[in-house]
């Protein structure tokens, strides 16, 4: 059940789907569990019970049985990557930070736990440390959404103002998975960023045949054409942006100097 998290753009439901829909007890040569042992059931179980509350949103039920994971089998790594997204998600950062860590300590070489404590990191503005643990993450052979850790290594790239670091991160990504609607996104971002506007354009517009409507895309696509001098393909973009998010942070930042 080991989540895999998108670092932008990724809500708390689509990380427990994410956990749920792979199902399972941990091999017994991982996180030092056996997947015989009635602890590490009962801490499965447990678990099971509090990633459901937490998609329920009822934090207290969720940490409740996150706690009598831990306290059956405190080794079992997803345990303390659901308590560490609960944790997250109330604004505590130390504990977050705390079961994160532990849950990458028990699976070093696993790539859902690397990728996850890597994209915490990244929250944190820690975006030397979060290269490493993504490095960890696409490492791992048996890892199956490489291109996930490569996305979020290319955006946290971008965040800590590497860009070459992040365009060779995001074009690893889209060589695993090249309708990755995020990777295509952060290309854009990037190239738009190193001032490539032709190629930002070229990315941007991929993203659009397979993204979903954002402030954020509608703003990059605007100012991408403003930047290549179509006033029309800007305007248009406007006009999406105020008329499907009026209230958007992106929207009102159009009436700023500093918006393109």
């Amino acid at each position: 059940m080991p989540l895999d998290r998108i670092l932008v753009g990724c809500f708390v439901l689509s990380l427990l789907a994410a956990c749920a829909s792979s199902g399972g007890v941990r091999s017994s040569t991982e996180g030092g569990t056996d997947p015989e042992n009635p602890k590490t059931k009962a801490a499965a179980l447990y678990t099971d019970l509090g990633q459901k509350y937490l998609a329920q949103g009822k934090l207290e039920n969720s940490l409740e049985n996150l706690q009598k994971a831990l306290a059956a089998d405190p080794n079992y790594a997803d345990a303390h990557t659901v308590i560490g997204l609960l944790y997250e998600q109330i604004g505590n950062n130390a504990q977050a930070e705390k079961n994160y860590r532990r849950a990458a300590q028990l699976m070093p070489k696993s790539g859902n736990e690397n990728n996850n404590y890597g994209a915490f990191l990244c929250k944190l503005g820690r975006y030397g440390e979060a290269a490493e643990y993504f490095q960890k993450a696409v490492a791992d052979p048996f890892y199956q959404t490489p291109a996930v850790a490569l996305t979020n290594a290319g955006t946290c790239a971008i965040k800590g103002g590497t860009y070459d670091v992040a365009e060779r991160d995001l074009r690893s990504a889209l060589e695993y998975d090249p309708d990755n609607s995020e990777a295509l996104f952060q290309m854009a971002t990037v190239l738009y960023r190193k001032e490539d506007f032709f190629r930002a354009r070229a990315f941007f517009q991929r993203y659009e045949a397979v993204g979903r409507q954002s402030a954020d895309a509608l703003l990059l696509g605007r100012n991408i054409e403003l930047r290549l001098g179509n006033g029309k393909a800007a305007t248009e973009y406007t006009q999406r942006l105020r008329g499907q998010f009026p209230d958007s942070e992106q929207s009102r930042s159009l009436d700023t100097p500093s918006s393109s």
